[in-house]
């Protein structure tokens, strides 16, 4: 049965390699639990005997050190997939593993870097007055100017960008293809300016058409997710800041803007977790009233 269910898994539900060699680990595991308590067939496990192994797993044995709460889920999950495979094909009569519940992760928040830790990360986006750094500087005033994920900022064009002094803003767009309009502040507003009529047109000479990409790699084509990273990591190594990442910066923004007294629920709009049904940004007086709470409630937002 259980040569049967790996081949199921690689050939109907195509687990990849990695995957399916864990599968089999856990599952042989399992199947030596199941021996030394005197179980030889399905129809002899009770769910006892599943919660055991599940115990076995987190507190170790002889042979093993006890897992960390993912790898135990994932255990939990191949003997779970295991029973429901041998009830549907009816090599058992019953599901003893069906109320088993995998153990729960913790899942771990991002921290928020300071103020004065994202202004040490901008400062270093590059070597004063270079296009590169005009660029990078732009995209790190973006990035936490807007809250937008690292993703939706390489997937921006230059269109989606409004820089008319009254109502600076740039549409993301988010999963799902919704899209959302953020305020920019002065300090990215003035940083995309910057970079738009003082570095982009050169930076898109080098490649070979026209891109409407809003960030352009060195040879002019539009700046991958991998490229946007590198450029964080450069900042962070040159401002001497540890463990930065596109989502640090993404829980700052929101964690700066909630200290400065915005409504959460504006803070959902702005990183696109608000329901359609909740959002409040349809009318332009709503907008304006969030571009308000945003410029007074943001650390870069009106300076």
């Amino acid at each position: 049965m259980l040569s049967s269910y790996l081949a199921h898994l690689a050939v109907e539900r195509g687990l990849a390699a990695n995957t399916l060699a864990s599968y089999r680990r856990d599952l042989v595991r399992y199947v030596e639990h199941l021996k030394n308590r005197g179980r030889v067939t399905f129809g002899e496990i009770a769910e006892a005997d599943v919660a055991a192994f599940l115990t076995v797993l987190r507190e170790g044995d002889e042979g093993h050190q006890a897992l960390v709460a993912s790898s135990a889920a994932r255990a939990v999950s191949a003997v779970r997939g295991l029973h429901r495979f041998a009830l549907r094909e009816g090599v058992s009569g019953h599901d003893p593993a069906g109320r088993v519940r995998p153990p729960r992760q913790l899942r771990r928040q991002p921290k928020a870097i300071g103020v004065e830790e994202v202004e040490r990360l901008i400062a270093a986006s590059g070597p004063d007055g270079a296009p590169l750094t005009l660029r990078n500087r732009a995209l790190l005033e973006l990035l936490y100017g807007t809250g937008a994920r690292i993703s939706e900022a390489v997937g921006l064009a230059v269109d989606d960008v409004d820089l008319d002094p009254g109502a600076r803003q740039v549409r993301i767009r988010g999963k799902g293809g919704q899209t959302r309009p953020v305020p920019l502040g002065r300090c990215a507003g003035e940083a995309l300016e910057a970079y738009l009529t003082r570095a982009r047109p050169g930076i898109a000479a080098h490649g070979r058409g026209s891109t409407p990409g809003l960030f352009l790699n060195a040879r002019g084509g539009r700046l991958t997710r991998q490229g946007a990273w590198e450029v964080l990591q450069a900042a962070a190594e040159r401002a001497g800041l540890a463990g930065v990442s596109p989502h640090m910066l993404r829980h700052s923004f929101a964690t700066h803007l909630l200290d400065g007294g915005a409504d959460v629920r504006v803070v959902q709009e702005l990183l696109g977790h608000a329901s359609a049904a909740t959002a409040q940004v349809s009318t332009p007086a709503a907008a304006d009233r969030i571009r308000e709470v945003y410029a007074a409630a943001h650390p870069r937002g009106r300076r």
